[in-house]
Order: structure tokens, then C-alpha cells, then sequence
């Protein structure tokens, strides 16, 4: 592909960057994902943007497919390809869309993977052996409190929580903010760690959670963190920071059975988002009618 029509990636991402605002890790994700295009079309001796057609894109997305990759994978590189053919389109380079309607195939949704609330508790009844596990112990009860991602959590500033009124502010996914509640345990635990981290972090720093040099502390090192927290108390399974954001919507919609206000909770653009939630609910409650109904009891328990 052309030098010229190269940089056109380059002007694309500083369009989600000072536009839409979009975060590093986002800005990647659609470098990678913009980048197979790109080898497709070297491939197939396409050199402009221009060049490409629905046909072209079609094979595109079967290539992947040949390759291994799954329908969810295909479905983002396809979206990054028409988010980028809509800048193009707005940019005056093409004169259509060549991505619009094409689609990757199916694949089924997995759930997302989450503790219950007893395994929950085990990992939070933890007991700080210096101050930076009293971070991370404040990290994980507020992750687990207020349902954030793991990109919400390493982005907090000081200023964004409200111990008063027992809420953070958090910039979500697109620069849209959301007040969600924090839990009294969680508050507690906050207080504490505001009176270490003003012990050790550096001069000027905002951030809420701060690494060893006192400064803002990093996504990967807060994956690390939890995994051995969770091995310390012996849970099993690897845990990865986005099951306790899984975990607290999976025990609000078991609680309260209100899929809206966990929509809101999580800040969720569509409540089809959230609707995966319902099928975890449906599972332990199926767990429970297996048990308690008389007629779905196997012959010779209970009987």
C-alpha cells in the first residue's frame, strides 16, 4: 500500500485520540486491528483505500477465519475497518463504505467468568503485609464495590472520590462519566490507604492509586498484584481484575434482579451488554430448581 495511504492510519488515530478521546490501550487494539487490513490489501496488490470493495473486505474477514481467528476477533477488526472507512468517508477519500455490511460469523458468547460471594470474601478478608498491599486490598474492594474496569481504575485521580458522600466519578469507555456508589467496607478501607499514600507518593501526583516510586500505577501491575493476592489466599483460580467488575454485577442482578440499574452501574451503552448477566442468574437459579423441584429431582433422591 502506498506511503500516502499509510499515513492515513496515523491521521485516523489522532482523530480518536484528540476527538473521541479514546485511551492508549483502545488506540492500539485498533493500530493492531487496522494493521491486518493493511497486510490483506499488500497481499491482493491494493495500494489505495480507494481500491477496496465489499467483495474484497468479504475475503478479508474468510482469510481471518482460515487463519484461526475467532468470529468475536474477525467482528473487531471488521468494526475498526468501518469506523476507519467512516473517517475516510468524512475525510472525502471514499465515497462509500466498503466494510458496512459485512459481517464475521457467529461464534457463541462465553460468559464471563466470576466469585461467588463466599470466594469474594476469602479474598478480601486478606490481611496487608506492607503498604503496598494495603493498596491493593483498597483497589480490589473498590473494584469489586463499584463494578469499574480495570482502565477506570488506574485513571482515577484523588479528586474523583467523594468520601462524603460515598461515590466515585468514573471515565468510562468513550469519555462518558458515571457516579456510582462506594460501599461502607470499601470506604474504610479507602480512608486508610489515603493516610499511607500521602506517605509515599510523589509531588504533584494525582492518581489515586500510586506504584513503588509514588507515582500513577500501572494496568499490567495491578493484573500482577491481584494474581498473587488471590494465590496468597489460596484461591485456585487465576484471577484477572476484570472478574470482580464481573463479580459485582453477577451478585447486584442476583440481589435485586434490576438489569437497568446494573446497566448503569457498569456503564453500558446497551442493555444487550448487560443482558449476559441474566443468563449467570438463570444458572444458579436452575442450580436451585435441580435441587428443590420435586418433579426435576432424578429418581431415588430426595424421594
Amino acid at each position: 500500500m502506498q506511503q500516502r495511504e499509510l499515513a492515513r492510519l496515523d491521521d485516523f488515530a489522532s482523530h480518536l485520540r484528540d476527538e473521541r478521546r479514546l485511551s492508549p490501550h483502545t488506540l492500539s487494539s485498533y493500530r493492531r486491528d487496522l494493521e491486518s487490513a493493511v497486510r490483506f490489501c499488500d497481499e491482493q496488490g491494493i495500494e489505495r483505500w480507494s481500491e477496496l470493495h465489499p467483495q474484497q473486505v468479504r475475503a478479508f474477514a474468510a482469510q481471518q477465519h482460515r487463519q484461526g481467528l475467532g468470529g468475536s476477533s474477525i467482528q473487531r477488526r471488521l468494526s475498526a475497518l468501518r469506523s476507519f472507512c467512516r473517517y475516510l468517508i468524512r475525510e472525502g477519500v471514499l465515497a462509500g463504505n466498503p466494510a458496512q455490511d459485512i459481517r464475521a460469523p457467529k461464534t457463541p458468547r462465553r460468559l464471563p467468568h466470576s466469585l461467588d460471594v463466599d470466594r469474594v470474601q476469602r479474598l478480601l478478608n486478606g490481611k496487608p503485609g506492607d503498604w503496598l498491599g494495603q493498596r491493593d486490598l483498597a483497589m480490589m474492594e473498590l473494584m469489586y464495590s463499584s463494578g469499574l474496569r480495570l482502565a477506570e481504575l488506574v485513571g482515577l485521580d484523588l479528586q474523583q472520590l467523594d468520601l462524603q458522600q460515598g461515590q466515585v466519578r468514573v471515565l468510562g469507555k468513550g469519555s462518558k462519566t458515571r457516579v456510582v456508589p462506594v460501599g461502607r467496607t470499601a470506604l474504610e478501607v479507602l480512608r486508610n490507604w489515603l493516610k499511607t499514600r500521602a506517605l509515599h507518593c510523589a509531588d504533584g501526583e494525582t492518581a489515586l492509586f500510586i506504584n513503588r516510586s509514588g507515582k500513577r500505577l500501572g494496568a499490567r501491575s495491578v493484573q500482577q498484584r491481584m494474581r498473587r493476592w488471590a494465590l496468597q489466599q489460596g484461591l485456585d483460580s487465576r484471577l484477572h481484575p476484570h472478574m470482580l467488575r464481573h463479580s459485582f454485577a453477577t451478585h447486584v442482578l442476583e440481589s435485586s434482579g434490576d438489569l437497568r440499574a446494573v446497566q448503569e452501574l457498569l456503564g453500558h451503552a446497551n442493555l444487550s451488554t448487560t443482558q449476559i448477566y441474566t443468563h449467570l442468574d438463570f444458572q444458579s437459579l436452575a442450580r436451585v430448581y435441580d435441587k428443590a423441584h420435586p418433579r426435576a429431582r432424578k429418581p431415588g433422591k430426595g424421594s
